[in-house]
């Protein structure tokens, strides 16, 4: 199948989130299938100046209608991962600021119906029709509306894919969105783009994609209900009931994380040498400039700082798991408040905790590799990746089941699972986890289970390819989506 994979961020590229290294890594999974993935994005500044992605110009000048009255000069770019050719469409307007990962999203709208207007482009460019086309998130939330209202009828075979990456994340505007984009004024009503007197862009891409999907099965149940659905769970039953919403697992590269290999850990070890781990933990303490405590586990977390993350069930429960004893060192950037707290936190227990205020990837890795287990404590969690990395690492997490860490952690298999979102059940976790690391027997096993656990691509993969085949011999019957919402 030819597939146009259509994201705002992606790996190695640009990176903000989980996003990313879904952008980056599953279109690999899919071409190592056979089919003919082509990825687009937004043409960086920081990507654009960065000898190591030898990008080069592919086509100098081209014009994006917006409307009849509003069209943007635009150029695009090429790029390759892994034999993947990666498509970046820039303008003089846009995206040209963007000289690091934390100044890659655009405040507005505007930014984004450009990108969707001018991917619709791209296969004319390139010569190059798609019988796919895969959205993710608000970013791209019209691209199957315009595929459908702008694009028709050459482009009624062609069929769309829409995936819900963090339903918390809308991106809700005003009216004249429509406007902007040359729409009729009835699409804005409440079964198609109309949403709390806004216009939703990611609730566009739900009701005019052909099949949306999320990134856990329990993710796609969880958004059905009033608790985790955003104001959007009647739309989600909607889709459920039409067959339209599945949940598809993440997965993680794991020739890039993988222990064996990793070039920014001190060590190396797999499953069957377990040497390196324990030579990674003391250099991790080392770098920290931490001694280490008899009989205590190293927790890590790596994460954004954020009240969805469930950073406030690990500081109310500090004090008590400092006692038990344990060490714990945190990675991350985000929500000043907690950025401050886990700072003072340092100050306070400064023999068993580490807040490290950055982005840094090397230092992820050690994190990963060094430390004991790895801590979870999601309020909600689309898929997570973290935990797949740190079982890939045989780091043991402990997590809050729900969403994709329900999916993948188990308890007393290849993991911790609590239930609440309270620090009490969270902190019944951590205690058992640590009498179990005080096994070495019943520790070892759930890391050998941990360890040999397939976080690969390739059963994702070929769930993915089963749902382009779906939308595809739907659209191919000429049964077209029913655009209405609940």
């Amino acid at each position: 199948m030819k597939i146009l994979f259509v994201a705002a961020e992606v790996a190695p590229f640009a990176k903000v989130g989980g996003l990313a290294d879904v952008a980056g890594s599953l279109p690999i999974a899919l071409h190592a299938l056979g089919h003919d993935v082509r990825v687009l994005m937004p043409s960086y500044k920081m990507v654009e100046d960065d000898p190591r992605r030898q990008v080069k110009r592919l086509v100098d000048d081209f014009e994006v209608e917006m409307n009849p009255a509003w069209r943007k000069n635009a150029y695009l770019n090429e790029a390759r991962m892994d034999g993947v050719p990666v498509y970046m469409v820039g303008t003089d307007e846009w995206f040209t600021n963007t000289v690091s990962s934390d100044t890659i999203y655009q405040p507005g709208s505007d930014a984004y119906m450009f990108f969707s207007c001018a991917a619709l482009q791209v296969p004319g460019l390139v010569d190059w029709k798609p019988d796919v086309v895969h959205a993710n998130d608000w970013h791209t939330g019209f691209l199957p509306v315009l595929m459908r209202e702008r694009m028709r009828p050459e482009w009624d075979d062609v069929a769309s894919i829409f995936t819900i990456h963090n339903l918390a994340y809308q991106g809700e505007f005003g009216f004249d969105v429509l406007d902007k984009l040359d729409l009729p004024h009835y699409l804005f009503n409440l079964d198609q783009l109309e949403f709390y007197g806004s216009v939703n862009f990611l609730k566009a891409g739900c009701v005019f994609a052909d099949q949306v999907n999320t990134v856990s099965p329990s993710y796609a149940e969880e958004i059905q209900t009033t608790e985790y659905g955003a104001h959007m769970e009647g739309l989600m039953m909607h889709l459920a009931r039409n067959k339209r919403l599945s949940g598809i697992l993440n997965g993680i590269d794991d020739q890039v994380f993988n222990p064996s290999t990793d070039p920014h850990i001190p060590a190396h070890y797999d499953a069957d040498n377990l040497e390196g781990k324990a030579i990674c933990k003391g250099a991790l303490l080392h770098r920290l400039q931490m001694d280490p405590i008899d009989g205590a586990p190293l927790f890590g977390v790596v994460t954004r700082l954020s009240d969805q993350k469930g950073m406030n069930l690990l500081l109310d429960s500090a004090k008590k798991m400092f006692a038990m004893p344990c060490q714990v060192v945190i990675q991350g950037l985000g929500d000043p408040w907690l950025i401050k707290e886990f700072q003072s936190l340092q100050a306070k227990f400064p023999a068993n905790f580490r807040f490290v205020g950055a982005f840094d990837v090397e230092l992820a890795q050690q994190i990963y590799a060094g430390c004991d287990g790895f801590l979870m404590p999601s309020i909600f969690e689309p898929c997570g990746l973290g935990q797949l990395i740190a079982m890939r690492y045989g780091t043991i997490p402990i997590v809050r089941a729900t969403g994709g860490l329900a999916d993948t952690v188990h308890e007393d298999t290849n993991g911790f699972t609590f239930a609440e979102k309270s620090s009490k059940d969270f902190l019944k976790a951590v205690r058992k986890a640590h009498a179990t690391y005080g096994v070495p027997e019943a520790w070892n096993s759930l890391r050998d289970t941990a360890m040999r656990g397939d976080y690969s691509w390739k059963p994702s993969a070929r769930a993915y390819q089963a749902l382009y085949e779906k939308a595809a011999g739907l659209r191919r019957q000429g049964i077209q989506v029913q655009a209405k919402s609940a």
